[in-house]
């Protein structure tokens, strides 16, 4: 309730992030204004702000941390087995904060071919040398294999990863190519942002081979200019590769795609810019004087749009609303909506909220156990439909397959709210046993004192809420 201590740390984590991105950039390729744009462009984009302001975001904040001390020490000149040391031990610190640091090597080797073609741009790889960063990447690789097998393990338990069946592979192809292309948007126009966007599920079609045709061009065009414009090709690997992960062929939670996924990504398309228009422009000094200028514009409007984007994190109420401003169909910031409105009392706009939910997503489980539970036992709405909660509670009841103890308990309540007390009295009896093989005894102990109310034939109702509780 009073978060301002961890969003100091965030914002620390951040600008500690910033700092070390312009060191390694400086050290990788001796560029110090470039490096310097780059850094400052990560350090007040507004995409960033998810990642920032949300604290349940450090783990963002604190795997860049070790990020971007792998790739200042990779860049160093320093004994080369401390230098592995170091970058192996930040890989396996910054992959314990987030496991989609996984990417860590694969833009090691990015930044091995950049420097190659830096100190001498003639040279390109050969066997020999590519063999020799493979090898000095061997331990990583070998990390990498482990924390993938990990992270998708743990994902699976966790229940977060969708089946095939759910959604299947063609609508997480067009939905990657999209958001591929909505994130390159979102980096250079940042207007829009929310904190869930809906999934599209299979409503794409000609944006998608629009999507395509422009990510096929633009890594064609980067790689036909690769020989004398590396950074081109660099920073779109960079972006492509980084955002893998999380681009949604192996789908986490329900999101199209999510800003704070665009943290590291980002660095790609910034190194992008900023190598390549100062060389097409030239050395003149009217010409650096100009960009100059640009590049302090393009600063001067990102932290504008940036300040205007923070108060959008300021509390639920209005992060949810503004995700409604921004967004359509979205089922899940009606629903979020809906548990902010309760949280100040207002339960008749939150059973707005819900009814809403459900008219976008008409399966959604714990919308409709939240509304039915409202409807039965809130007597401070204007006129609750219990006929609605029992349907909705019973909904919710057949979607869980009657496994989960929580929602017997809502199916309990509604029941005896039109008093069915002996259906409560037997739906209750189910949840306790469900409860106590799931060892939740508060659950358990809950719903006993309600069950004693519907054997003595009484409904249960929410006590008064005082003080804002």
């Amino acid at each position: 309730f009073d978060a301002g201590a961890f969003l100091t740390t965030n914002l620390m984590l951040h600008a500690i992030n910033s700092v070390l991105l312009f060191a390694a950039l400086r050290r990788l390729t001796r560029s110090t204004y470039r490096s310097a744009f780059v850094a400052a462009v990560f350090a007040v984009h507004p995409l960033h702000v998810e990642s920032v302001a949300w604290v349940a975001a450090r783990k963002d904040v604190l795997s860049g941390v070790f990020w971007m001390l792998a790739l200042w020490l990779h860049a160093g000149d320093g004994p080369p087995l401390r230098r592995r040391v170091g970058v192996a031990v930040c890989f396996v610190l910054g992959f314990s904060c987030k496991p989609t640091i996984v990417t860590l090597p694969f833009a090691l080797l990015l930044l091995d071919d950049w420097r190659l073609h830096v100190a001498d741009s003639r040279s390109g790889w050969d066997v020999a040398r590519l063999r020799a960063a493979l090898a000095d990447k061997s331990v990583l690789f070998a990390l990498l294999l482990v924390f993938g097998i990990v992270m998708f393990l743990a994902q699976q338990s966790g229940g977060t990863v969708q089946d095939l069946d759910s959604l299947p592979t063609g609508m997480r192809l067009k939905n990657a190519a999209a958001s591929y292309v909505a994130y390159i948007g979102a980096t250079f126009w940042p207007v829009g942002l929310s904190f869930f966007y809906p999934h599209p599920g299979d409503s794409l079609s000609w944006p998608v081979a629009a999507a395509c045709f422009a990510l096929l061009g633009a890594v064609t065009v980067a790689a036909l200019l690769a020989r004398n414009h590396r950074h081109l090709i660099v920073g779109w690997l960079w972006f492509l590769g980084i955002l893998f992960p999380t681009i949604g062929l192996v789908q986490i939670g329900a999101q199209a795609r999510a800003d704070r996924y665009m943290y590291l990504p980002l660095i790609g398309l910034c190194i992008m810019v900023a190598w390549s228009i100062p060389t097409s422009l030239g050395r003149r000094r009217t010409q650096r004087v100009a960009l100059a200028m640009v590049a302090g514009a393009v600063l001067a409007a990102l932290s504008i749009r940036t300040s205007l984007q923070l108060p959008v994190w300021h509390d639920s109420v209005s992060l949810f609303e503004h995700g409604l401003e921004v967004t359509s169909n979205n089922h899940v910031a009606h629903a979020q909506l809906a548990g902010a409105y309760l949280a100040r009392g207002w339960s008749q706009d939150a059973v707005d909220q819900y009814e809403a939910a459900l008219e976008i997503s008409h399966d959604y489980t714990s919308v409709a156990n939240n509304l039915a539970w409202l409807l039965a036992t809130d007597d401070s709405l204007d006129s609750p439909d219990l006929a609605r909660a029992v349907e909705l509670a019973e909904m919710a009841a057949e979607w869980s397959a009657g496994a989960d103890p929580s929602i017997l308990d809502t199916l309990a309540v509604c029941y005896a709210a039109v008093h069915r007390f002996d259906d409560a009295v037997e739906i209750s009896l189910r949840g306790i046993a469900l409860a106590d093989l799931g060892d939740d005894p508060s659950l358990g102990a809950e719903m006993r004192s309600r069950l004693a109310a519907y054997r003595a034939g009484r409904p249960y109702r929410v006590p008064e809420m005082t003080d804002g509780s």
